[in-house]
């Protein structure tokens, strides 16, 4: 007999019956009786499982009660149409070898329902769960979308550092980088570290934002993106954050705020099309279990325009919508989650674009307008989630740039190279960041951020 040649299980539900196959994977159930066992066979490929038939009496006994939940095996044997529902082929076995054992007494995945706070617990196992099978494909679907997006549109991926000098949002919440020895540091006259002796002669961190060195890149390029891990040392404990997330970051040369806000609303709804289109056994199986508005959600996305609201217009709506939020609203607040979620979900019932926000809760570097009370930002907002992407149009005065850097007193002599964008041949351009796991929050109809990343970082938290 020839050597067969594994096929992934995703191909083989697909197959027509009548031909042997050797399929691999993981022993989700077994179930049966003296004279026949069914297993459910996965390989990761699929949420869907496929069923091996085992007749006990072509099998050493002590082979079969190897074959566990968690095992991992290969089957050799014949694909025939199915008599049980759920499926339409199975295989009959004709020869199992078994790859790895799983003790029933220890392995911790067996067939019940386990709480998000356990598989958390156990993250170097969850992605063998139906759940976390599901979002890790999603996963890597909506990053294979965005790549392609951007590709087809013309822009060039730009990888910016992820270890920098300069701190892009001007909060300081960065995780050091540093070679210095801890116990005994070198130190200045003043007692202050000396870290001109330190691995790259300077003060480093890592980056929490590609977008300035992304304008270098735009202002050369014409249009490019970023898309990486950013890091924030902000001791948020919260299921929206994340100390180790990734960002999708465009930057565009010619574009104004019009631009920008077009450019992000057609990324969005792509890329839920992306995964309608390509990840619906995964995402059906996510609104099933977790989501029952999850479909429905994502299908209203692609088809309803999203609302264009300048941020003054916001607060009147909030102001005056009779609700007790827990925080008090008024011009000049930064609004929280709980506001852009009313906005989004109770009044507009649909996403909001939301512009023109005061320009001291704003970053240094967005374009002012001519009332000298507020910036071209753009936060888009989105149902379940709140803020999915922030962006403006950037700033591209010298002077009004310089300005704006004396007034909120940041130190100049890290950003002398950014400003050189302004010195020579300065020009209108615009970008925005989205979050990649708020993306994918959205997508999966997951609740918690932990569980849209394979590894999460969060506070006391950075196990494997």
């Amino acid at each position: 007999m020839e050597k067969l040649i594994r096929t992934k299980v995703k191909d083989l539900l697909r197959q027509e019956p009548g031909k042997d196959v050797l399929a691999k994977g993981w022993v989700r159930t077994k179930r049966g009786n003296k004279n026949v066992s069914f297993i459910a066979l996965n390989d990761g490929s699929t949420i869907n499982n496929i069923q091996v038939v085992v007749d006990a009496g072509k099998f050493n006994e002590e082979q079969l009660k190897k074959i566990t939940t968690g095992a991992c095996i290969g089957v050799t044997g014949a694909l025939v149409a199915s008599l049980g529902n759920g499926q339409s082929v199975e295989i009959q076995a004709k020869e199992i070898e078994i790859f790895g054992e799983a003790d029933p007494e220890t392995y911790p995945l067996q067939k019940k329902g386990h709480t998000m706070e356990f598989l958390r617990s156990i993250a170097h196992l969850r992605p063998r769960t139906n759940t976390f099978g599901a979002v890790l494909r999603i996963r890597h679907a909506m990053a294979f979308a965005i790549h392609k997006y951007f590709n087809d549109k013309g822009f060039v991926y730009l990888h910016t550092p992820l270890i920098t000098a300069s701190d892009c949002e001007g909060a300081g919440e960065m995780f050091q980088v540093t070679t210095l020895d801890m116990k005994n540091p070198p130190l200045k006259e003043d007692g202050s570290i000396d870290y001109s002796q330190d691995f790259f002669g300077k003060q480093t961190s890592l980056t929490v934002s590609g977008q300035l060195e992304g304008e270098l890149g735009a202002m050369a390029l014409g249009e490019i993106y970023t898309f990486g891990p950013t890091f924030r040392a902000e001791n948020s404990n919260t299921p929206r954050h994340l100390a180790e997330f990734w960002m999708i970051e465009p930057e565009m040369a010619f574009y104004e705020i019009e631009d920008n806000m077009n450019l992000a609303e057609d990324f969005i709804k792509s890329l839920v099309k992306y995964a309608l289109d390509n990840c619906y056994d995964d995402i059906k199986f996510l609104n099933d279990m977790f989501d029952k508005e999850l479909i429905e959600r994502l299908q209203s996305v692609i088809k309803t325009d999203f609302v264009r609201l300048t941020y003054t217009e916001g607060i009147r709506i909030l102001e005056e919508s009779g609700e007790k939020f827990e925080f008090p609203v008024s011009w000049g607040v930064d609004l929280q989650s709980e506001h852009e979620r009313y906005l989004v979900e109770r009044h507009f019932g649909k996403p909001v674009i939301m512009t023109d926000y005061p320009k001291e809760i704003k970053a240094f570097y967005m374009k002012q307008n001519a009332d000298g009370k507020t910036v071209r930002g753009m936060d888009v907002l989105f149902p379940k989630i709140g803020e999915i992407i922030g962006g403006s149009e950037r700033e591209s005065s010298l002077e009004k740039l310089e300005a704006r850097i004396a007034e909120i007193g940041m130190g100049r002599e890290s950003l002398e190279w950014y400003l050189d964008t302004r010195r020579f041949g300065s020009a209108p351009h615009s970008g925005f960041g989205l979050g990649f796991e708020r993306l994918l929050l959205f997508v999966t109809g997951m609740s918690n951020i932990r569980d849209v990343i394979p590894f999460p970082r969060t506070p006391k938290n950075a196990e494997y």
